[in-house]
């Protein structure tokens, strides 16, 4: 969160340590906080009105009352927390959980305790442990459980550890200790006896009281006498409440209505911090300096730690009187500061108010000391100080920067809104000179090197100047465009000149008249952790400064080499609040103090008091997590030991923290899951992780811390494994395996018997294919031999045909020459040898021969059938019906015969005899049949 920068308190003007402050809406408890006490792990316990709380610097945890009563008091001896209630003392201890378990004293002895007392103060005695009620102080005996009582017919406030004894007040008797057991008067004087006692102190031999109402008393050779010191004024018109003091010998006192006041060894007032300049409240109810020499205040409604010991300051502008602050300068023992609302100053080394400098209202942009002169760039123009007035000696609008000139001791350069301007000395006063003409650009960065100048302009780039020699115009003008970029700035250092922008800072390369990156000086900060350009030299030290997002860089000159040294303050750009663009850095008198302005006010460093604490981090707790889990004590798990978990149980939140409580160096966490997350998580401040369903497995959680750049030495870790589920375990497992190999086997034989009955079917398809192929083989052979056979048969009949109609005509032709001898010759045996050899011819038994062969070639088994089915068929009836076989008509075998058609009806009736046909029945049809 942003530095909290408030106003002076009582017309003092002073710079504060920082201070962090907890409502009751921080650590969820109720206002009032009665005592505060630390452990040796530098956790934080608060006695409040609701309970214990505890603080670890990451979270707040309460603990309820154990009677619900207000607690009072706390102590931390060891490993116990002591408290003290209504009616109620004992102790708390931390189970192995890291949650703190109560135990009870005063039950032990309840018959003992009077009516309605409570416990306000606790101290631990070496073996005893001492609690104070108003009445009564109970010593309890840690080794063996005995209880000594003291009683008091009057009003106890508190009691007091001063050496090695015991001592307390009555009020109205006086200072008495603790011997053997028994209360013994030591100072009955006044106003030790009506006046109640804050503390006791020790100053040599002697002591130191602090009273409520009359400021300090110190004893002088058994004498009392009071201490008369400077703070003596102011305490005589408040109350005290509480009062310590601290390891450095000052002093802290607690006020009723005044807040707190701290004084060194001789009463000095320091500081006065109240609810005007940093608390929250003005009632300091209880005081406590931790092992960091942090100083805690239980407060009427909150709580506040002070970093007392901080190398910061702060300087608090709570009601806005000065502003923010934008340039800054020591001149002749004072203070300036130029601020948005004008220009102010205060004397150095002493509490007065900042002044503000008539005639200096509104925006002051730099302040700039020139040959003891100082010089004011201002938004109305341009302003010489001397003292506690100015003097306008330019109204041109908006000076940003006034700079010298080498060689020209009586010219000035002003860089302006609207370009470049020259003030000249003239009979001991400066005056505006002239505008140098040719440029027209706003000049808020510029160097001078000779007659050239840079002007940086950061949307635009870098302007290289060169001006006539009396600055009058410019004669040459060049710009870099190559780099340039949002809050960019130039600065001329040990001789060079240097830009800064996001990518790094740059120098001027003369030789090749361009900007050359320096990787030594870009370590200043990271292009990611970039927000401005703005670079500045003290004129004390000389050291160059820088800020980025995450801390304010310096360049200091190498010890042993010439190699600059890069050095860095922790301090990031939301808690110092700086004006980004406009930062500030002042060199203060005291060695290596500076002064950096911010939004409202301003904060001091000593940069060489800086340090940072050793780094412990711990590990607060492990809780089972998941979505539908009720936090529980029962979900708790001992961070200390190994955890182990079930298959369930894979959700877990782990807490951590750094006991370190310094309100402007937050540490910062890095956290790894080895098992399943091997590299480091980004730095982040939240101080807290949750797994959600991790697998099976075993695991060990790191972390670690930084603070700054420091990292810690060593971390902290947690080891855990998770189960396997049950369906995941040895013997499911085991069984899996015996189970898988069982299947396995069954498997094998399942496919063994499946691919011996597939490779049967197989064989019985292959050998049904074969036979059908062999089938379909044998078939188509036939069906080639029966084509063939036709086609033999086809042949033959064509043949039988051929040789047929070859036998037809022949005999026709015969008869026909036959008949024509006949007919036509006269001489009839002069024919009658011819027609001889013809009817021969006709009647040969050769054609037939040469037929019947044919007839058989064509269809053999014709006529065995015939012959078995009519055995008593003359040659000519099997002529007869192998000619009427082949479908001839009767004119067409009548000429075979070597008869007349009529005769073949007649042979065709008597085959009909001898075959028994009935009348109906076809004779071609039947012999066709046979």
């Amino acid at each position: 969160m942003p530095i909290a920068l408030f106003l002076w308190s009582v017309g003092i003007s002073q710079e504060l340590p920082p201070i962090q402050n907890f409502s009751p809406a921080d650590y969820s408890s109720e206002s009032q906080n009665w005592a505060v006490s630390q452990s040796s792990q530098k956790l934080i316990y608060i006695a409040n009105n609701k309970g214990l709380l505890e603080f670890d610097g990451a979270r707040w945890t309460l603990y309820p009352s154990p009677n619900a009563s207000i607690l009072r008091s706390v102590k931390v001896v060891g490993s116990r927390i002591y408290t003290g209630c209504y009616m109620e003392f004992g102790f708390w201890e931390k189970d192995n959980v890291g949650i703190l378990q109560y135990t009870s004293l005063s039950a032990k002895i309840k018959d003992q305790l009077s009516r309605d007392e409570e416990f306000w103060g606790i101290l631990e005695f070496g073996d005893w442990i001492v609690f104070q009620s108003h009445n009564k102080i109970y010593s309890y005996n840690l080794s063996d459980d005995r209880v000594n009582t003291i009683d008091s017919e009057t009003f106890v406030p508190k009691i007091f550890k001063v050496d090695r004894t015991i001592h307390f007040q009555k009020m109205g008797k006086g200072v008495f200790r603790i011997e053997n057991g028994r209360d013994i008067l030591v100072y009955d004087q006044e106003p030790l006896k009506t006046n109640e006692i804050i503390n006791i102190f020790t100053s040599g031999r002697e002591l130191l009281f602090l009273t409520r109402d009359d400021g300090f008393f110190r004893t002088n050779n058994g004498k009392l006498e009071k201490w008369n010191v400077p703070v003596d004024k102011l305490l005589s018109g408040i109350s005290l409440y509480s009062g310590l003091q601290l390891n450095n010998g000052n002093f802290a006192l607690g006020t009723i209505s005044h807040g707190l006041i701290i004084t060194d060894e001789y009463g000095n007032i320091i500081q006065q911090i109240n609810q005007l300049n940093g608390l929250q409240n003005n009632t300091v109810l209880s005081l406590y300096e931790d092992l960091d020499r942090n100083i805690w205040l239980g407060l009427d409604v909150g709580i506040s730690y002070i970093n007392i010991g901080s190398p910061f300051r702060v300087y608090p502008d709570g009601k806005g009187l000065v502003g923010g602050v934008y340039a800054s300068i020591i001149k002749d023992g004072r203070l300036y500061l130029g601020t948005n609302q004008g220009l102010f100053y205060k004397v150095l080394d002493t509490k007065e108010d900042f002044r503000f400098i008539e005639g200096t209202e509104g925006q002051v942009w730099s302040l700039s000391n020139i040959d003891d002169t100082l010089f004011v760039g201002h938004h109305t123009g341009t302003y010489q100080v001397i003292g506690n007035s100015a003097r306008q000696i330019s109204n041109v609008q908006g000076t940003w920067k006034v700079g010298s000139l080498e060689n020209k001791q009586n010219l000035l350069l002003q860089g302006n809104y609207d370009g470049l301007y020259i003030l000249e000395k003239v009979a001991d006063t400066w005056r505006l000179r002239n505008k140098i003409d040719g440029f027209e650009h706003s000049a808020r960065y510029f160097e001078v090197f000779d007659n050239q100048i840079f002007v940086n302009h950061e949307y635009k780039g870098v302007f290289k100047l060169e001006v006539k020699e009396d600055f009058s115009n410019v004669t040459s003008l060049n710009v870099d465009t190559d780099i340039l970029g949002s809050n960019s700035g130039i600065i001329k250092y040990k001789g060079d000149l240097l830009y800064a922008y996001q990518k790094g800072v740059f120098k001027y390369d003369w030789n090749s008249n361009s900007f050359v990156r320096d990787s030594i000086l870009s370590g200043l900060y990271k292009a990611k952790d970039y927000t401005s350009g703005k670079m500045l030299v003290d004129r004390k030290n000389g050291y160059l400064w820088t800020f980025s997002n995450t801390n304010i860089g310096y360049v200091t000159e190498g010890r042993l080499a010439s190699t600059p040294t890069i050095n860095q303050i922790p301090l990031t750009e939301n808690i110092r609040n700086g004006i980004i663009g406009y930062e500030s850095a002042t060199a203060l008198p005291e060695n290596d103090h500076y002064l950096f302005g911010a939004r409202s006010g301003y904060f001091t460093i000593d940069v060489q008091d800086f340090r940072e604490n050793e780094i412990e981090v711990s590990i607060g707790s492990v809780q089972k997590a998941g979505k539908n889990r009720i936090e529980t004590e029962k979900s708790l798990i001992d961070p200390t030991g190994e955890g182990k978990f079930n298959s369930e149980e894979n959700s877990l939140e782990i807490t951590y923290y750094v006991p370190d409580y310094s309100k402007y160096l937050k540490p910062q966490y890095q956290y790894r899951l080895e098992g399943i997350y091997p590299n480091w998580s980004d730095w982040s401040e939240t101080a807290s992780v949750s797994f959600e369903n991790l697998p099976s497995g075993s695991y060990t959680f790191q972390v670690r811390a930084k603070m700054g750049e420091r990292i810690s030495d060593k971390m902290d870790s947690y080891s855990f494994k998770i189960a396997r589920p049950w369906y995941l375990s040895n013997l499911f497992l085991a069984l899996y395996i015996i189970g898988g190999i069982l299947g396995s086997i069954l498997i094998h034989s399942s496919y063994r018997r499946y691919y011996h009955s597939r490779q049967r079917k197989l064989i019985a398809e292959n050998q049904r294919e074969m036979e059908l192929t062999k089938a379909q083989n044998e078939k188509e052979i036939i069906k080639l031999k029966n084509k063939q056979l036709q086609e033999e048969f086809k042949s033959k009949s064509n043949e039988l045909a051929a040789s047929t109609m070859s036998i037809i005509k022949k005999n026709e032709l015969l008869t026909k020459v036959k008949e024509q001898l006949a007919s036509s010759i006269e001489d009839k045996e002069s024919v009658k040898p011819i027609i001889h050899v013809i009817d021969k011819n006709l009647n040969q038994n050769d054609d037939w021969e040469l037929f019947k062969e044919a007839f058989n070639n064509a269809d053999r088994k014709f006529l065995k059938k015939l012959k078995k089915a009519h055995p008593n068929l003359s040659p000519n009836d099997i002529r007869l019906c192998a000619y009427l076989r082949l479908n001839l008509s009767s004119k067409e075998i009548a000429p075979m015969f070597n008869i007349s058609p009529r005769s073949v009806e007649i042979k065709r009736y008597r085959l009909r005899k001898k075959m028994n046909l009935e009348h109906d029945d076809n004779l071609v049809d039947y012999i066709l049949k046979l």
